[in-house]
């Protein structure tokens, strides 16, 4: 074998070794871009009282709040109507919480209480048991506990003193799951993936990799966010879930650019490609500046007129136009090299905004435009 065979076969080798590296680099674990379709979380709410509060509960305006502890105290045998309630102890508050999925009666739950009526702050109160229903009106788990809030609020003599926002806590581990949820993710023998983000492309190297990957596994894209799997043996379906969750694929990747207006924020991919484009970058500066002067009379006529001073405006205006600037990149640039180059003229992040917006009208941006 020659030299120059040997240096092509070298070269040859890098390159492909250099292939299967970017390749690894840009591969994503399948875990990380889809989910078993009928694994899902479920919200719950409840509606409860806090109490224990330091007069800063709802006030006798809140008629919820007197008829709940009204309620409340009728279960223990006193009765006690509402106009006799004067307390400010007490606030009515929303219990939420999210049930996850396969989870089994006596699990804890992470509790969020939030007031609803018109108490100043939730601080050292205790939610009393509350009930957590689910959308189909069924009881899932019973909330209780000491109320932690990030936060105060104390108003003495008209004087204000807050931080956060007191009148939302939390209670760790402060629900009890009292039903177990049921969850079906192998039904006659199919297996159903569902992506988190549907794309005809990445649903489709899914299936062939899953057919490639699992011996007899029929992998058939139903459409761009699902792809359903029959199973020969059923029998298996968490070693096959767990095979699934471990291989790599590379997801396609569509170009997006995200505007943050209010922050001046610019997130872009680097490969973000551009057409040819001239960018002409001017800035236009007027200064308006008035002096208000005071004429005072030095003498007076007798003719029975009032006199007196008189305030004359003495207004300048000057306009300062600096010499426009221009970037002119080639086409295939990315944005890395736009926001490189109108770094150097020293266009400000809002100027920079602008111009992405005017490109994009221009039709030189390949990407979509994402402005929050």
């Amino acid at each position: 074998m020659g030299i120059k065979t040997k240096a092509l076969l070298i070269v040859f080798t890098v390159i492909a070794m250099t292939s299967v590296s970017t390749q690894a680099l840009s591969a994503v674990r399948l875990k990380e871009l889809i989910r078993v379709e009928g694994v899902r979380e479920n919200p719950l709410l409840g509606y409860g009282i806090v109490v224990g509060l330091a007069g800063s509960g709802d006030t006798a305006r809140s008629k919820a709040t007197l008829h709940s502890i009204s309620n409340a105290l009728q279960q223990f045998g006193v009765v006690v109507s509402e106009d006799q309630i004067r307390s400010r102890n007490v606030a009515a508050v929303m219990v939420t919480a999210t049930l996850p999925a396969f989870t089994s009666v006596g699990s804890h739950l992470d509790i969020n209480v939030s007031s609803m009526g018109d108490a100043r702050s939730l601080v050292g109160g205790t939610l009393l048991m509350t009930p957590l229903k689910a959308a189909n009106n069924k009881i899932y788990a019973l909330a209780q506990g000491q109320v932690s809030v990030g936060g105060f609020k104390y108003d003495v003599n008209g004087n204000l003193l807050q931080k956060n926002h007191p009148t939302v806590g939390r209670i760790p581990d402060g629900g009890v799951v009292e039903k177990d949820t049921e969850t079906t993710i192998n039904k006659d023998g199919k297996l159903v993936l569902v992506l988190h983000k549907p794309d005809f492309t990445t649903a489709n190297r899914i299936a062939l990799l899953l057919e490639a990957q699992l011996p007899g596994v029929i992998a058939t894209p139903v459409h761009a966010g699902k792809i359903q799997i029959t199973l020969e043996d059923s029998s298996n379906v968490f070693g096959v879930i767990t095979k699934i969750e471990s291989m790599f694929v590379e997801p396609d990747r569509t170009a997006v650019v995200v505007i943050n207006e209010r922050t001046g924020t610019v997130v872009s991919g680097g490969d973000v490609k551009l057409q040819n484009i001239t960018i002409s970058h001017d800035n236009l500066k007027v200064v308006v500046s008035t002096d208000f002067l005071v004429s005072q009379p030095s003498f007076v006529r007798n003719t029975g007129d009032a006199v007196a001073s008189v305030v004359v405006p003495d207004t300048e205006l000057d306009v300062k136009e600096s010499v426009a600037q221009a970037v002119d990149l080639p086409s295939g640039a990315t944005i890395a090299e736009l926001i490189s180059a109108l770094r150097q003229i020293k266009t400000s992040t809002r100027d920079v905004i602008v111009i992405l917006q005017a490109i994009k009208t221009a039709g030189a941006l390949n990407a979509s435009l994402v402005i929050q």
